[in-house]
């Protein structure tokens, strides 16, 4: 079995410049002609657009929380299949998680695919003690192989000399490239740190000036050769679920809304629907006069405070979603879905109307209201998950629900997270569940099955007899 070339960028903490410099190398790599499988280790959405859009191709994420392992290894290997190569952008410091022994971390996920790493060092106002923190690193787990380092916000000349000496003379390891600090605003950011790409004026440019930084003050050849070094192929585990194709005329059509104020989905949420036989059809809330004819409607997370007054303003595209749910239509919701499903959005002084299918009021604070991981138990049977479903996924919301004590009952259980009221989540109206949590079909195979189902019993409903 061939050995395909991979890499896993990490650093020593959050904030050292993996994503803009992972972005870059896959780029450059990628301007020698090379095809490239990206992925995003952890739950975030927006690094993942980010390094899809730098490759040409859907990023998948790669989460030991929120997922088992053989479903993990089966998406890594099967989305690698006719690439040259695959690189992982990690998260946070490289041994970093949700516990003190990183069990879910970046070095854990390298070791269960054996790829090489590469760690990014920020060296402010620092010198030879870099090197003895990736000689920390180098030690701390035998297991995780580091291949290369890169240093990042280091001054030209002694500076650069003295640390890089430092780091070969004390653990051996090669120090492939060393990147002076550079001035900001190729990627703005918000409070969830860069902005989407699907909100960047010229994400191409911006895209293009990482390469440009990675072509001149990387070694490529050398971080060519690392992604190369593993000698362990992988093979993915036998499937153990039985996905098929019903024919086009049983096909249920599901929407997706997916805009600039609705773009976080999961590929392999999007591609279980599709492998459970479903149709997708993407719809605009910004732009389309109203819902169009579907089975079930998927309305992901975003950013709708950015899109508010648009959102609120598209009143007949409203007005069909709240007349689609009144009728029965299977729609399923996530953080900023839930929020276009309530009554209202206040963001700063103004108020602004949303579809009024769910009885919540949602105020936009400063600070974030909720942020990580979740796990949720399904308390009553509901239209997608059945009594004692355990979920576990991931939160992040600034918003909060100001009418929280005359909510109905909540469809799941908290039992780690924290959201709508810390100790539930999930509200039902009919065929709809609003949710602040993101779920991955990896993780709750039975989603996508249920979605479908539903979609299907619907799609007879509506029929005439």
């Amino acid at each position: 079995m061939q050995v395909m070339p991979r890499l896993v960028i990490s650093a020593t903490r959050g904030g050292s410049g993996k994503t803009t410099l992972t972005l870059g190398i896959v780029a450059a790599w990628r301007k020698l002609g090379r095809s490239i499988a990206v992925f995003k280790k952890g739950p975030d959405f927006i690094d993942a657009g980010w390094l899809g859009a730098a490759a040409g191709r859907p990023c998948y994420n790669l989460d030991l929380f929120m997922m088992d392992r053989e479903p993990l290894v089966r998406s890594f290997v099967e989305h690698s299949v006719g690439c040259d190569a695959a690189v992982i952008e990690g998260n946070r410091g490289l041994f970093d998680g949700v516990d003190e022994a990183g069990t879910y971390s970046t070095a854990r996920l390298a070791t269960l695919l054996r790829t090489p790493v590469v760690l990014i060092v920020d060296c402010t106002k620092a010198s030879s003690t870099v090197a003895a923190v990736v000689l920390g690193c180098r030690t701390y787990d035998p297991e995780v192989e580091i291949g290369g380092v890169i240093l990042n916000n280091v001054s030209p000349g002694r500076h650069e000399t003295v640390i890089r000496k430092a780091i070969e003379q004390s653990s051996g390891l090669r120090v492939v490239g060393a990147v002076p600090r550079q001035r900001k605003g190729e990627f703005p950011e918000r409070h969830m740190g860069l902005t989407p790409f699907q909100e960047h004026p010229d994400k191409e440019r911006a895209i293009q000036a990482s390469a440009a930084v990675v072509e001149r003050y990387l070694d490529l050849g050398a971080l060519w050769e690392i992604a190369g070094s593993s000698a362990d192929a992988i093979e993915a585990p036998a499937a153990v679920s039985s996905c098929w194709k019903r024919p086009a005329v049983d096909q249920p059509v599901i929407g997706v809304i997916r805009d600039s104020a609705f773009q976080f989905y999961y590929p392999d949420n999007l591609e279980a629907l599709e492998q459970e036989g479903a149709r997708l059809q993407w719809v605009n809330a910004l732009t389309d006069a109203e819902l169009p004819d579907l089975d079930a409607l998927y309305i992901g997370g975003g950013f709708p405070e950015t899109q508010a007054a648009e959102l609120a303003a598209n009143k007949s595209f409203c007005q069909s979603i709240k007349a689609a749910a009144d009728h029965g239509l299977p729609i399923y919701a996530e953080c900023g879905g839930l929020i276009y499903l309530g009554r209202s959005l206040t963001v700063g002084e103004t108020i602004y109307p949303m579809t009024v299918v769910l009885p919540a009021d949602f105020i936009l604070e400063k600070k974030p209201q909720a942020h990580g991981y979740t796990i949720l138990e399904t308390v009553a049977d509901n239209t997608f998950l059945d009594k004692g479903e355990i979920i576990r996924g991931h939160e992040f919301h600034y918003s909060r629900i100001v009418n929280i004590d005359h909510l109905p009952p909540m469809a799941y259980q908290v039992t780690r997270g924290g959201g709508i009221n810390g100790t539930g989540d999930g509200l039902v109206y009919k065929n709809v569940l609003g949710v602040y949590t993101h779920l991955h079909a990896l993780g709750t195979p039975r989603w996508a099955k249920a979605m479908v189902k539903k979609a299907l019993e619907y799609r007879k409903h509506k029929q005439p007899t």
